[in-house]
């Protein structure tokens, strides 16, 4: 038997929006009470009782029993959450900075007040990942996660890869269409990939890593030399969060763009959409698709969460309960390719092995073996100096320092 949820909701922009949309077309055993605003000037297409500005009118109503946050306001989020979590109430979130950056104190409160916190809709949108990895694969030994966790940057990426539009043009349709922000770095800087990957790697390894320790690199250093590379060897540029096991004890996480090739399942993930790639031992490899950002598709994740809450489900964090004791590393080697234009540059990073190099005019390449944490050191360099870097070769090609 479900039990009637009074939803208290915090945030009514576009998924707060889109997840009202679908609540009025169901009929569910739930109810929202109030909705926690920032600005009451602005006009609503719902009864201005329904909105309030004070968060504890929210938080402090017994009647209340689910909290639903859906602001863009990380710091705010976390202690919207907290609160809520101490005095009894559920909790569910699609804030991926908010979770990523505070989940083992997340985890903790969960345990100590006997509370529950769904995020569904913090990774990967419509796609049911957090679910299925809890669930599904709770005692399935997983060789890797990797896929396409941002919208906006994948985008971007089709539209200047596919159609042959300038990065800079791409970036502007993407905010046209609200798929990027004003300031796009969360995006097209891995961030907001990375926020993902730090969520799914806790419930595929059991490993809590804080986000500022995770490698990422993003795309916005892509050139035109860079595109014609991948497409003399009919690849394709793909940013990439990966989480792979090394071995019995290491995990290594990283994101960083990856020149793929047509036999890859994310070849074909295109425009806002996003895909996982699970590589299993025994399930072997599966793929999961969908679109990742909008109202509705992250609506419909959250809605789910909440569905899930009226029979008093929980995470359980089966895999961090199990005696594998795996840790995060960093001590691994890629195989990249690297357009440069500082020379210095190649010494810098180290290059354990150069399998192919370029020189031209304009155009300069390198590609090779390199260590993870020779990347990290000379990341600002990269930077600096324009260049533009990706994974070249296979995910299981990964491999930790011996």
């Amino acid at each position: 038997m479900s039990k009637k949820l009074k939803i208290g909701l915090f945030g009514f922009g576009v998924v707060g929006q889109g997840l009202h949309d679908i609540i009025i077309t169901k009929n569910l055993n739930l109810e929202i009470v109030r909705i926690a605003i920032k600005d009451a000037a602005k006009h609503r297409s719902l009864p201005a009782e329904l909105f309030t500005t004070n968060r504890d009118a929210i938080l402090n109503d017994p009647e209340i029993n689910t909290i639903v946050e859906l602001t863009n306001d990380p710091p705010a989020a976390f202690e919207i959450v907290k609160k809520a979590l101490s005095s009894g109430k559920n909790v569910v979130s699609a804030n991926k900075k908010m979770i990523a950056d505070n989940l083992a104190e997340l985890i903790e409160l969960q345990y100590q007040h006997g509370t529950s916190l769904l995020y569904e809709g913090s990774v990967c949108g419509s796609i049911p990942i957090i679910r299925n990895l809890e669930e599904y694969y709770d005692n399935e030994l997983l060789h890797s996660i990797s896929g396409i966790f941002n919208g906006s940057s994948n985008y971007i990426l089709t539209k200047v890869c596919n159609e042959g539009l300038d990065y800079n043009t791409a970036l502007k349709q993407a905010q046209d269409l609200g798929f990027a922000e004003t300031d796009p770095t969360l995006d097209v800087g891995g961030f907001d990939a990375k926020y993902k990957l730090v969520i799914a790697a806790a419930h595929a390894y059991g490993v809590v890593v804080k986000p500022e320790d995770v490698l990422n690199i993003g795309i916005q250093n892509l050139a035109a030399e860079d595109i014609q590379y991948a497409r003399e060897k009919r690849l394709k540029i793909k940013l990439v969060p990966v989480a792979k096991e090394l071995d019995a004890k290491h995990v290594a996480m990283f994101v960083i763009p990856k020149l793929v090739n047509d036999s890859e399942f994310l070849y074909n993930v295109e425009n806002e959409y996003n895909g996982v790639v699970v590589q299993a031992a025994f399930a072997d490899q599966q793929f999961f698709f969908g679109k990742g950002a909008g109202g509705h598709p992250t609506g419909s994740a959250v809605l789910s969460d909440i569905a899930a809450l009226r029979y008093d489900y929980q995470y359980e964090y089966k895999k961090a309960h199990s005696k594998r004791d795996l840790n995060f590393t960093n001590d691994i080697e890629l195989n990249v390719y690297l357009r440069y234009n500082d020379e210095g540059l190649i010494d810098a990073l180290k290059f354990e092995h150069i399998h192919e190099r370029f020189y031209s005019d304009t155009f300069h390449f390198v590609t090779g073996k390199i260590k993870l944490k020779n990347l990290i050191e000379n990341q600002v360099r990269i930077s600096d100096d324009k260049a533009f870097i990706a994974l070249a070769g296979q995910i299981k090609d990964v491999s930790l320092i011996v």
